[in-house]
């Protein structure tokens, strides 16, 4: 059970867990039409096909995974590859159900095609697009942020359903503050997700290489890829000081959460990655980043307050 749970990254899943529910209730509480039952729906949908995507990454980097991170491998070991590829159809055939269902109760069968979706580019990049320098560094990022995308289109209320054209006009202002809000968060989250990817590549290099693969250190070498890494850095580290100078400063609670737990350990982070030299420093940033963006997440809470 211990490895199945670590298997599915449940710590992840909790993760993603908790942005969704502050994404609704934080950032769009204002204008919600989602009930709590279809809500409900849409978090499991979402978590199933996240964990499913877990294992399929897991199944196709078994031989990689045994280089690089020889502990964290269940896959033959405690788990067998077929009982994997079992849970892992499990997982995305209520995945689709779920939120197939929850698309139905919305009253549009369209919105399905975020779950088929993400279905097959997770299979895609798990068996493909990982290989590719960059490309499997931004589809993870952009997976990332449908996290936070899918809760706000699952949410909105349509402008084009207001009876009148003035109310038509009243919802669209009205849903420009909260737009704006979220926009911050995705670029944010893809930003800190597409830094962590590229590390986690150079962390990787000796699996990958063995295996052939043709990610960004392997091709352009690990110093290279941490000067890609520190120049997106440097322009995430502008955005943040930006947010923080026009919109936080109106907004003490935050404006100082942000500094203290945002800023500041993104500044380290920068000085660290600078002078990165070995595995375990690059691994030590992974972790450092994934905090930063936890606390992030975490700063939904001083927007509902």
């Amino acid at each position: 059970m211990v490895a199945f749970l670590k298997l599915i990254r449940y710590k992840n899943l909790l993760m993603v867990l908790l942005t969704m529910v502050l994404t609704k209730y934080a950032i769009i509480n204002s204008f919600t039409t989602l009930f709590d039952f279809q809500f409900t729906l849409l978090i499991v949908s979402i978590l199933c096909i996240t964990a499913s995507g877990y294992i399929i990454n897991d199944i196709f980097d078994v031989k990689a995974d045994v280089i690089n991170k020889p502990a964290k491998v269940f896959i033959g070991k405690s788990i067998s590859k077929k009982n994997a590829q079992f849970v892992y159809l499990i997982l995305i055939i209520l995945g689709f159900l779920f939120g197939v269902y929850a698309s139905y109760l919305k009253g549009d069968f369209s919105y399905s095609i975020f779950f088929i979706g993400t279905i097959i580019l997770l299979f895609w990049y798990s068996k493909t697009l990982k290989k590719i320098a960059f490309i499997g560094n931004i589809v993870v990022s952009f997976l990332t942020t449908l996290t936070l995308l899918i809760v706000f289109v699952f949410e909105l209320e349509s402008v084009n359903s207001a009876a009148t054209i003035f109310e038509a006009i009243v919802n669209f202002f009205r849903l420009i503050p909260t737009a704006i809000a979220l926009l911050c968060y995705i670029i944010f989250a893809f930003s800190i997700t597409l830094i962590r990817e590229i590390i986690k590549d150079i962390e990787d290099i000796k699996g990958d290489y063995s295996l052939k693969m043709k990610t960004l250190p392997i091709l352009i070498g690990i110093n290279r890829t941490k000067n890609v890494a520190l120049v997106i850095s440097a322009f995430v580290f502008l955005f943040l000081v930006f947010i923080l100078k026009v919109e936080l400063i109106h907004f003490p609670l935050l404006f100082w959460y942000a500094i203290l737990f945002i800023i500041l350990p993104f500044t380290w982070f920068f000085y660290k990655l600078n002078s990165a030299k070995t595995i375990m420093n690059f691994s030590k940033l992974s972790r450092l980043l994934k905090l930063i963006m936890c606390f992030g997440i975490l700063s939904m809470l001083f927007i509902r307050l």
